[in-house]
């Protein structure tokens, strides 16, 4: 086994000792090393391993997203709904698309428009408000669900085409290539916006709405961070550093109050 390879392995039990769950992380960190072993490099290099800039979706981005999934082809009917609502609730929430695939009926309440967030890191679970729009969406598709799959063959919430578990590889892939088809990729592009890049997009919009409103962001930021499921608030913060307009709200309140200092 490579250095790197040793180390990896050596992390991800660490990781997992202290009770995170690291299954994507480590098919991600895998894949890199991969990607390391095959541009035959040792080291660890800035260049190699530069922190993607996340994709601040556009409203109208959104919207194209969501008219091309209702165009999926859909034999039993619930498929493009399907899409629909997952990308327009991953959009509108900020959850993890881990989260809103593994929601059960149980955990979507429909009457209230909360959803139960179980096992995220550290075990932990959260509840998470929805929009009253938002609900009714998730109604609707409640409904189509359930009168065109009579006999569900799982709990889940959002269903696969056989009624299963809807994968998170396999949503990928359809969200690639609705990307494709909308020009948020280039054909035979590899790279480009990603599903996380709407939990990205959720947090930076509402601390942008905080600003823009004139009121004091730093109450919101541990909300925010319960809300998103984050394990420490720095979490949050990191969103300040990859909008310029939130440097730039940032750096002028900070101007404002020191001109307060006598």
């Amino acid at each position: 086994m490579s250095p790197l390879g040793s180390a990896l392995r050596g992390y991800i039990a660490m990781r997992r000792g202290l009770g995170y769950k690291v299954c994507q992380q480590e098919k991600n960190l895998r894949s890199f090393v991969r990607f390391m072993h095959a541009r035959g490099a040792v080291v660890i290099t800035r260049k190699l391993a530069l922190r993607p800039t996340p994709h601040l979706y556009t409203t109208k981005e959104i919207t194209e997203l969501l008219k091309a999934a209702l165009d999926l082809r859909s034999p039993d009917g619930l498929r493009r709904w399907t899409y629909y609502c997952l990308l327009g609730l991953l959009a509108v929430s900020g959850l993890r698309i881990g989260e809103a695939v593994s929601l059960r009926r149980e955990d979507v309440d429909l009457e209230q428009g909360v959803l139960t967030i179980r096992g995220a890191k550290l075990g932990k679970s959260r509840l998470v408000p929805v929009h009253c729009t938002t609900r009714r969406v998730l109604m609707e598709y409640a409904k189509r669900r359930d009168r065109l799959l009579c006999r569900p063959r799982s709990s889940y919430f959002f269903v696969g085409a056989d009624g299963g578990w809807l994968r998170p590889r396999r949503v990928r892939k359809v969200f690639h290539r609705l990307s494709r088809q909308t020009g948020l990729r280039a054909p035979e592009s590899r790279t480009g916006p990603r599903l996380h890049d709407f939990r990205h997009a959720f947090a930076l919009q509402t601390l942008l709405a905080r600003y823009r409103s004139g009121r004091n962001v730093e109450p919101l930021l541990p909300v925010l961070s319960t809300y998103l499921g984050h394990t420490c608030v720095r979490d949050t913060y990191w969103y300040l550093s990859t909008c310029p307009e939130l440097m730039g709200h940032a750096v002028r309140r900070l101007e404002r109050s020191w001109r307060r200092v006598p």
